[in-house]
C-alpha cells in the first residue's frame, strides 16, 4: 500500500491519495488536499487563515510542528481599528451564539506560507502539480454535499455579507442549497498565481497588497509591515504516554495538545474501561474536570470568558500516512469566517481577532493560541494513529476519545471515531452524544453526574479526521459528523 488520507470532504481526502498515487510523501498529499480543501471547504478553510502541520518522519524519527497560526494585525500602525459587525449564527433549532465579523475582526493569514514551508522542508514533487486539483475544482465548480449545505445555512449571514462575498455565495438572490454547484473563478486565479509565484505573492506581492488596501479600508488595521514580517515557526510537539504508546501533539502557546497530553496519563491510571460503559465515561469525565482545572485548562476557560476560542465549525483536519511511514496531521481554520472577500482573489479572510475582547487584545504582531490539535501517535517508534479535529472547546475531548478507542480499545479507525462521545462542559454539565446506551446514562446519573442527553450525533462533538498504521496494514475514516471520508491507496 502507498498511503492512506482522511479529511472533511471526499474531495480533499481524494486529492491527498491522488498525490500519493503519483508518488508523493505525506506532506505533499496533506498540501495537495488543504489545497482542494481551500475550495470543497472554503466556510472554514482557506488563504485567509491559519492552522497547524504535524509532521513525523520515519527516516530519522523525528517529529516537529510548524505553527502557521494567525497573527494580531497593526505592525506600525497607531490608528485603532475600526468596529465589527455583530450577528448570531443559529446552530440548531434556536440554539445560537454571537459571532464577530467585518475586517477589524481579520487577523494576520498564515495558511499559504505553512503549506510552502512544511514543503520545502519535507515535500517532493513539484510545488505547481499539486495545485492542479484545487484549480480545477475551483473552476470547474463543486456540488455542495449535506454538510457543506448544512455550513451555508447556519453561516449565511456571513458568507453573504458583502456584495464581494454574495458574489460567491448568492444563488439568485438567495443561499446556496444542498446539490448547487459552487463555483470560485477568482479562487483559482489567486491558486494559480500561488502555484507559480510561492506564497510569498500573498504577503509580499500584488495579492497582500490587494489584502492590505481592502482591509484597511473596511476599518482593519492591516500593515504591509504585518504580512512582510509574518513567519511559520517550528516547534517541538507536547510528548505523553498512554497504554505503551507515545502520542504526540500540538505545544504551547496551544492549549488543546498539552491537555490531551495532561489527560491520558490521568486516564490510564483510572482504567478505559469496556467501550460505552458508565464506568468508562465516568472515567472519562473525571478526567475532563481535572483538565479544565489544569493551568492549560483554565487558561482556556479565560479565552471563554474573554469571547475567545468559542468557534464551533470554522475548523477543518487533514491525516496522511505514506508508504515509507512518515505522516502528517494538518489542521486549519478561518474561523467563522469574517464576511470579507478580497476583490479579485477570491479570499475569504478569518475572524479571529473578532474571538477576542478588544479592550483586551495581544500585541500587533503576536500569534494567538489555539485548541487546534493535531496529532500522532507512535507504537515503537512507528506512526500506529494520526488524528486531529474540528470543534472548538470539544476538538480535544474528540482527539481524547479517539485516541483511548483506537490505543486503549483497540477498535478499528472507523468505529473509533463512529462511536458516540461526551464532553464535560465547564459547568460541570456532561453532555452525551445520540447512540448511547440510555442505561448506561441512568447509571452515570446515579453516580452523581449531571447527563444531558443528545438525540442523535451531532457535530458539537468535533468533525475528526484519522488514519491508522496496524499490523502492515492501512485504514482511513473522515467524520460522519461532518461529511468526512478517508481513503487507503493501495
Amino acid at each position: 500500500m502507498r498511503g492512506a488520507v482522511a479529511g472533511g470532504h471526499a474531495l480533499t481526502a481524494q486529492a491527498g491519495a491522488q498525490v500519493l498515487e503519483a508518488g508523493g510523501n505525506a506532506v505533499d498529499a496533506a498540501v495537495a488536499a488543504a489545497l482542494v480543501s481551500w475550495v470543497a471547504e472554503s466556510p472554514l478553510t482557506g488563504p485567509g487563515g491559519g492552522g497547524f502541520m504535524l509532521v513525523h518522519r520515519a527516516r530519522d524519527k523525528s517529529t516537529r510542528v510548524f505553527d502557521f497560526f494567525v497573527a494580531i494585525p497593526g505592525l506600525g500602525d497607531e490608528a485603532p481599528p475600526g468596529g465589527m459587525h455583530v450577528v448570531e449564527v443559529d446552530f440548531s433549532g434556536g440554539s445560537t451564539q454571537r459571532f464577530h465579523i467585518g475586517a477589524a475582526s481579520c487577523a494576520i493569514p498564515g495558511a499559504a506560507l505553512g503549506l510552502e514551508t512544511a514543503h520545502k522542508v519535507f515535500g517532493r514533487l513539484p510545488w505547481r502539480d499539486l495545485f492542479q486539483p484545487a484549480v480545477k475544482l475551483a473552476r470547474g465548480g463543486v456540488q455542495l454535499n449535506d454538510g457543506q449545505a448544512y455550513l451555508h445555512r447556519i453561516l449565511d449571514l456571513i458568507l453573504r455579507h458583502t456584495p464581494e462575498a454574495r458574489a460567491i455565495y448568492e444563488d439568485g438572490g438567495g443561499r446556496l442549497f444542498v446539490g448547487d454547484t459552487l463555483v470560485q473563478n477568482d479562487l483559482a486565479a489567486t491558486l494559480e498565481l500561488l502555484a507559480l509565484n510561492g506564497a510569498q505573492e500573498l504577503y509580499t506581492g500584488e495579492l497582500g497588497q490587494k489584502i492590505v488596501e481592502h482591509i484597511r479600508a473596511g476599518g482593519g488595521s492591516f500593515t504591509q509591515r504585518d504580512l512582510s514580517e509574518y513567519r511559520v515557526i517550528r516547534r517541538r510537539p507536547v510528548r505523553a504516554s498512554f497504554c505503551g504508546e507515545e502520542f504526540y501533539s500540538n505545544p504551547p502557546p496551544s492549549r488543546g495538545g498539552v491537555l490531551i497530553a495532561y489527560g491520558l496519563p490521568l486516564l490510564e491510571e483510572l482504567g478505559v474501561g469496556a467501550p460505552g460503559t458508565a464506568e468508562a465515561i465516568d472515567a472519562l469525565a473525571r478526567v475532563m474536570r481535572e483538565q479544565l482545572r489544569a493551568p492549560a485548562g483554565r487558561g482556556l476557560l479565560r479565552a471563554l470568558e474573554l469571547g475567545g476560542a468559542v468557534v464551533n465549525r470554522g475548523t477543518t483536519h487533514i491525516s496522511v500516512i505514506d508508504a515509507r511511514g512518515n505522516a502528517v496531521a494538518l489542521t486549519a481554520s478561518t474561523g467563522a469566517g469574517s464576511g470579507i472577500v478580497i476583490p479579485g482573489t477570491g479570499i475569504h479572510m478569518n475572524n479571529m481577532v473578532g474571538e477576542f475582547d478588544i479592550a483586551r487584545k495581544p500585541r500587533p504582531g503576536k500569534r494567538l493560541s489555539s485548541g487546534m490539535s493535531p496529532s500522532v501517535v507512535l507504537r515503537g517508534g512507528t506512526p500506529h494513529l494520526v488524528v486531529g479535529s474540528a470543534g472548538s472547546l470539544r476538538l480535544r475531548g474528540a482527539v481524547l476519545q479517539i485516541v483511548v478507542n483506537v490505543v486503549g480499545h483497540g477498535l478499528p479507525v472507523e468505529d473509533a471515531i463512529d462511536r458516540p462521545r461526551v464532553h464535560l462542559d465547564e459547568v460541570d454539565v456532561l453532555h452525551c452524544e445520540g447512540g448511547h446506551d440510555q442505561a448506561e446514562l441512568d447509571r452515570l446519573e446515579q453516580m452523581g453526574w449531571n447527563v444531558a442527553r443528545w438525540r442523535n450525533r451531532n457535530l458539537f462533538f468535533g468533525g475528526a479526521a484519522a488514519v491508522t498504521l496496524d499490523n502492515g496494514e492501512l485504514a482511513a475514516a473522515g467524520d460522519p459528523r461532518r461529511g468526512g471520508a478517508g481513503v487507503v491507496v493501495g
